[in-house]
């Protein structure tokens, strides 16, 4: 049985020419421009892949091209099959 309880997963994507393209870029400017193109392109992929209100994106990680996301096990496997996207791990707490 699924759980609908949402717990914190770290997506990371696959190679992206465009973000490699921006991360080069160290002005400010560009920085700013990473920001928001990961930004955009991480909204995207959870709008397209699952239901509005049903997730919650903690952050955008602009050093690997990945973001953090609050979801479900399920939501979990369906970005699994998602295009562009690498690995989704749950994030897991050392003791």
């Amino acid at each position: 049985m699924e759980s609908n309880k949402r717990e914190p997963y770290f997506v990371f994507m696959n190679y992206d020419p465009e973000y490699e393209r921006l991360r080069a870029d160290r002005t400010k400017k560009g920085a700013s421009e990473l920001d928001s193109y990961l930004s955009r392109k991480h909204d995207a992929l959870l709008a397209s892949t699952l239901e509005p209100g049903s997730y919650k994106k903690t952050s955008s990680l602009v050093i690997v091209d990945g973001f953090a996301v609050e979801i479900t096990e399920e939501q979990a496997n369906a970005l699994r099959s998602a295009e562009g996207v690498r690995v989704v791990e749950k994030n897991q707490e050392l003791a």
